[in-house]
């Protein structure tokens, strides 16, 4: 069998292959609770667990930014419900509008929750891959969470209305906001923030700490996003998935370890004639109790990995 049909194959097998990572959870028994970590900056630290009827796929660190003006809110959830949860705390904390909602990238514990905003009217930010990707892939995640949820707790697919190609900046009232569009890493639509105020870093899910990241854009280029924002020496960073805070640099240390691990094991594993399954057998093992819900996403990760790297 050649190595292009096995991969098609394994790519079936992984069929749901479409990341339910991508398809997030509102943790079991999480309490609906928020922590402070900057100047009127709230984090809902997501758990790390796979999507269920339990966690209505709450699983992303999700929040909101309070300006003089306005409110931003950082993520929106991972499902209607989970959008509706995170807008009843903001409106605990603030009457102030709602006017801006960050689409950070193309996964679902990313992006359902924006439907609980739709009446706020607020402006949706996102990178300019992402229509396409929600185009592409948004009633598929649809049609698999109303699977695991119900319908009344899924909600709509909403398209991002301010696209960012390059860079962008928003003014709360006294609060500068700055996003950046990255190149193919953690997905094709990755978009970062930073509070300019008090310097705290949002990656979204370019930083994952604790549980194991999934790969569904590029390798090679999340590692070189990765490397490249630690020259930028960030401080004070919420992680897509993780503690609602944390020092970008230690943080990160464990994600390019494991990402490059990856590469050089994939690699290896090529240069030495073996087979994707193979691969998938033994890469990256060394990471395993590095890494919550390793089991569930390295081999997937190991797929996606000799693809990009098995024609370079």
């Amino acid at each position: 069998m050649s190595r292009a049909k096995a991969f098609d194959m394994t790519r079936r097998a992984f069929g749901a292959g479409l990341c339910l990572c991508c398809l997030p959870a509102l943790a079991r028994g999480q309490p609906a609770t928020l922590e402070e970590v900057g100047a009127s900056v709230f984090v809902r630290r997501g758990v790390d667990a796979e999507a269920d009827a339990a966690n209505l796929d709450g699983i992303a660190n999700i929040g909101f930014i309070i300006g003089e003006q306005a409110v931003l809110v950082t993520e929106s959830g991972g499902s209607l419900a989970d959008g509706r949860l995170l807008r009843k705390m903001i409106r605990d904390k603030t009457d102030k509008p709602i006017k801006y909602v960050v689409l950070s990238h193309g996964h679902p514990d990313h992006f359902f929750g924006a439907g609980a905003f739709v009446e706020d009217a607020p402006v949706f930010i996102g990178h300019h891959n992402l229509p396409q990707a929600l185009e592409m892939r948004g009633e598929f995640y649809r049609k698999r969470l109303i699977g695991l949820l119900g319908e009344s707790n899924v909600g709509p697919v909403v398209l991002p209305t301010r696209i960012v190609t390059g860079e962008d900046e928003i003014d709360l009232g006294g609060r500068r906001i700055a996003f950046k569009a990255h190149a193919p890493a953690h997905t094709t639509s990755d978009l970062s923030m930073l509070d300019r105020s008090g310097g705290l870093f949002f990656p979204a899910d370019l930083l994952f700490v604790g549980r194991i990241p999934p790969l569904d854009g590029s390798l090679t280029g999340w590692i070189a996003q990765l490397e490249a924002m630690r020259q930028e020496n960030y401080g004070r960073t919420v992680p897509g998935h993780g503690p609602a805070s944390v020092d970008f640099g230690p943080a990160s240390d464990a994600l390019l370890r494991y990402l490059t691990t990856l590469r050089d094991g994939v690699r290896a594993e090529i240069d030495a004639g073996g087979s994707i399954e193979q691969a998938m057998n033994h890469v990256a093992q060394s990471e395993r109790s590095k890494w919550k819900l390793f089991d569930d996403y390295n081999k997937r990760n190991v797929a996606e990995a000799f693809s990009e790297l098995e024609w370079q």
